[in-house]
């Protein structure tokens, strides 16, 4: 059996870098869930142990934010923000600044893949109508989504995980996240202005602003439930019920239906997520994982130290994704101290900036400007996200040092 489960997680993991079978239209979901059922149906976690296998708090906790983030949505606020960045496009190098400064933000207090899935489209139809080159500015989009929502426990799947795995505080993970997350959004811009100044120098076109639908009256009240839920977080009530407490209000609406908000719920994440719960906790009960860590604990080669977390969370970022590297990691390692998961919540988002498939939100970036006709390429986004990546982690990793967090 130990042969059989250590197989599978193998072709599970195989199964995440690539993407998917070759020759057939299953994605990492669909690969992850077919493990868990074949896993689950030969015992190697049995029946009265699948429940206790799965993280549901996690599950309910990223549910809840999705809610919350679908519920500013529906007021037509990310298509107001993206029509009004675009609107202040008669300076390029401003406008860049002013996507990462606000792509940042949004992607610190929601999921990261919600703004730009949102926003990406809008600001496409803007930058065109002012006949500039979108590509810098989407990929600014992008590399600030993923940079900013490493600020907090809330801005992305991976670090809403941590947090719960390591039952970290809100505030006091902002505290030690905050720094080295300006320092990259700032590295972001420096990079990509330098990159791309030749787009971001050229003629830009008169053309009128782009507008969309608001309703003030709608981000009021979403913007009410976000404040609550931050204050609930500096209380001792669990966060996934104070995501829930603060969703479920919000989903009482004359104008928006509860179905429109429930369908903005990411369920292949969730399942994604149930699924290699399931299949790395088959991998605990053989042992192996515990052997593993024993033995690379010998070498020293534990992710307790910034030398050894940064490049893995480097590689296993941009090979297997950024959540399925976390979950492994967690699994393998269940008892890193605080510091250390500190450091995997920032190096492991950081780390997303590295490729164009480094992270989820990159991809969506891409998927969505190429159905608004631009196109986003594996070489364009290396040619600054190398670059970013780098230098950015490399801030992150001193100021965890010098912060006392880690060791080099």
């Amino acid at each position: 059996m130990t042969y059989f489960v250590t197989a599978l997680f193998a072709l599970t993991y195989i199964g995440m870098a690539l993407g998917r079978i070759p020759g057939l239209r299953l994605d990492r979901t669909g690969i992850a869930m077919i493990v868990a059922i074949v896993l689950a149906a030969v015992g190697a976690v049995p029946a009265e142990a699948l429940a206790g296998a799965v993280d549901f708090p996690t599950l309910l906790l990223l549910a809840g934010l999705m809610l919350i983030s679908a519920r500013i949505g529906a007021s037509g606020f990310y298509e107001a923000i993206a029509a009004w960045i675009a609107g202040q496009a008669g300076r390029p190098m401003r406008l860049l600044a002013m996507i990462i400064a606000i792509g940042g933000g949004l992607s610190a207090v929601l999921v990261n893949d919600i703004v730009v899935f949102a926003i990406t489209p809008l600001l496409c139809t803007g930058l065109a109508a002012r006949k500039l080159d979108p590509r810098p500015f989407l990929f600014g989009l992008a590399a600030a989504a993923n940079a900013g929502s490493a600020a907090t426990l809330i801005g992305n799947p991976q670090n809403i995980l941590i947090g719960q795995a390591g039952r970290l505080g809100f505030w006091s993970y902002v505290s030690d996240a905050i720094v080295p997350t300006v320092a990259a959004l700032i590295v972001t811009f420096g990079c990509i202005a330098w990159v791309w100044r030749a787009s971001l120098c050229a003629p830009v076109a008169e053309a009128p602003a782009v507008t969309a639908g608001f309703n003030g009256r709608q981000v009021g009240v979403a913007g009410v439930g976000l404040v609550v839920l931050l204050v609930l977080f500096t209380t001792p009530l669990p966060r996934e019920i104070s995501a829930l407490l603060v969703a479920a209000p919000l989903m009482i609406s004359r104008t928006v239906p509860s179905r429109r908000l429930l369908g903005e719920i990411d369920l292949p994440l969730l399942i994604l997520f149930a699924a290699l719960f399931i299949t790395n906790a088959a991998l605990a009960r053989t042992g192996l994982a515990a052997e593993a860590a024993q033995i690379l604990g010998s070498h020293g080669l534990l992710p307790e130290r910034i030398s050894v977390l940064a490049p893995v969370s480097l590689v296993l970022s941009n090979t297997i994704g950024n959540v399925p590297a976390v979950v492994m990691l967690l699994t393998v390692w269940p008892d890193l101290p605080r510091g250390a998961l500190v450091g995997l919540a920032i190096f492991s988002t950081l780390a997303g900036n590295l490729f164009l498939v480094g992270s989820l939100a990159n991809l969506i970036v891409a998927e969505r400007a190429s159905a608004a006709g631009v196109r986003l390429t594996f070489g364009d986004h290396a040619k600054a996200g190398v670059a970013i990546t780098l230098l950015s982690m490399l801030l992150a990793g001193l100021w965890l040092w010098g912060r006392g967090l880690m060791p080099l």
